[in-house]
C-alpha cells in the first residue's frame, strides 16, 4: 500500500477553491451526526478548504459496515474532509441520508440547535439546502416536517 500524505494547506488547493466556488455540494449524513468526514466535535470555525481529520471509532465503524474495507484495522484513522465553513458556502447543498442506521443522526443533526456537537446541524443554517431521507432514516423524526 502507498501511503500519501497530502498537504490540504497547500496555496494550490486555496487558489482553486478560490477560483472555482462551489456550486453544488452532495453531502451525507454520518451515523455519528458527522458532516463529510467532520465528527463530532466539528470545528466551525475554520476557514481552511479541506482539513486532515481524525476518524473515531463510530465514524471507522461506518466505513467497515458500509463495505469499504475488509476490516476495522484497514480503515484509515485520519481522512481529507471539506470543511465545515468550505460546505456551508456552496451555493446549493444536496444531502441524502438512508437507512435506519442513521436515524439516530437525523434525529439529533434536526431536532437540536446548531451545535459541533451534532455537525450536521450546520445545515440548517444554510439558505439552500435539500435534504432527502428515505423513510427509515426520517423514522425517528417528530411532527412538524413535510415529506413529499
Amino acid at each position: 500500500m502507498v501511503r500519501v500524505s497530502p498537504d490540504p494547506d497547500s496555496t494550490h488547493f486555496r487558489k482553486l477553491i478560490l477560483k472555482h466556488p462551489i456550486d453544488v455540494a452532495l453531502v451525507g449524513i454520518g451515523e455519528n451526526g458527522h458532516l463529510a468526514f467532520n465528527d463530532p466535535p466539528a470545528d466551525f470555525e475554520t476557514e481552511k478548504p479541506y482539513l486532515v481529520v481524525d476518524l473515531d471509532e463510530a465514524c471507522r465503524k461506518q466505513q467497515l459496515g458500509e463495505g469499504w474495507f475488509p476490516d476495522l484495522e484497514a480503515v484509515p484513522r485520519q481522512a481529507i474532509s471539506m470543511s465545515i465553513h468550505q460546505i456551508m458556502k456552496s451555493k446549493k447543498i444536496i444531502c441524502s441520508v438512508p437507512d435506519k442506521r442513521k436515524a439516530n443522526a437525523v434525529k439529533s443533526c434536526l431536532e437540536n440547535k446548531v451545535s459541533p456537537e451534532f455537525p450536521a446541524s450546520i445545515l440548517q443554517d444554510h439558505p439552500d439546502c435539500a435534504l432527502y431521507l428515505d423513510e427509515a432514516a426520517a423514522s425517528l423524526l417528530g411532527s412538524g416536517y413535510s415529506f413529499n
